[in-house]
């Protein structure tokens, strides 16, 4: 740093030898502070550069982070409405299912009814052809008897 001299006199003045050295060391300091200047001006500059980047990226993450969080409601908001679409399908499908049984239970009841009848009408009238049989054999007994 440069501080204040004081310069011996000389004929006509101060010691020109002397002005000039502190002149040159004046000179080699002020031109050392420029240059420390400019690269710190630099520096600045780098820095505020550095900066202004760093915070489009962060601006950039925050939009990321925002799209991805909406995205995300979008896509439970839709898992959820999907699976109530499912649900529903599935308990009309459940009723359809149970409605099928339901008739072909009633078919296979009806048929099971039939067959019955029929079973019942086929056993009377093997039964009233039985009877007739025996009434014919009875007959024929006491017939050649007589």
């Amino acid at each position: 740093m440069i501080s204040l001299r004081k310069f011996n006199n000389s004929f006509p003045g101060y010691n020109k030898n002397e002005v000039n050295s502190f002149v040159q060391n004046v000179t080699t300091e002020y031109e050392s502070m420029l240059n420390n200047l400019k690269e710190r001006d630099q520096e600045i500059e780098k820095l505020k550069q550095e900066l202004i980047h760093y915070k489009n990226l962060e601006n950039t993450l925050n939009r990321a982070i925002l799209i991805a969080e909406e995205s995300s409601q979008n896509i439970k908001k839709s898992s959820i409405e999907e699976g109530k679409v499912i649900i529903e399908e599935a308990k009309r499908n459940a009723s359809r299912i149970v409605n099928n049984a339901l008739i072909r239970a009633e078919k296979v009841e009806t048929e099971a009814t039939k067959l019955q009848r029929q079973v019942r009408d086929y056993k009377r009238k093997y039964k009233d052809i039985l009877e007739s049989e025996l009434d014919s054999l009875e007959r024929l007994d006491i017939e050649t008897l007589v």
